[in-house]
């Protein structure tokens, strides 16, 4: 995504947090990232860095945990094109550009 929105000043993602239950510890980085609302704590969670307990209470995580259910998203990443198109697991970075040029 970096790659992406360095080179193209038109897309932007709107990332929902998503964890996955096979990712024992992911519920509770997602809840912290959800609640500091820092880039940098999902850039950390990436490289499996020990990131703090979640300082609030949301229901964003659970929210987005049902709407994925609802979508049949079922790993990460998962992208949803502007035109409905879903598109599930990891894409390079031209590919992504020419997925969203595709109409």
């Amino acid at each position: 995504m970096k790659k992406v929105i360095q080179e193209r000043k038109d897309i932007a993602f709107y990332i929902k947090m998503n964890p996955l239950k096979m990712h024992p510890k992911a519920y509770d980085k997602a809840k912290t990232i959800v609640c500091e609302k820092k880039l940098s704590l999902l850039e950390d969670a990436f490289e499996n860095k020990q990131l703090p307990a979640p300082k609030c209470k949301t229901s964003v995580v659970d929210d987005n945990m049902k709407l994925a259910g609802k979508l049949g998203i079922t790993g990460a990443p998962a992208i949803i094109m502007p035109d409905g198109r879903l598109i599930q697991g990891y894409v390079d970075a031209k590919t992504l550009k020419e997925l969203v040029d595709k109409k």
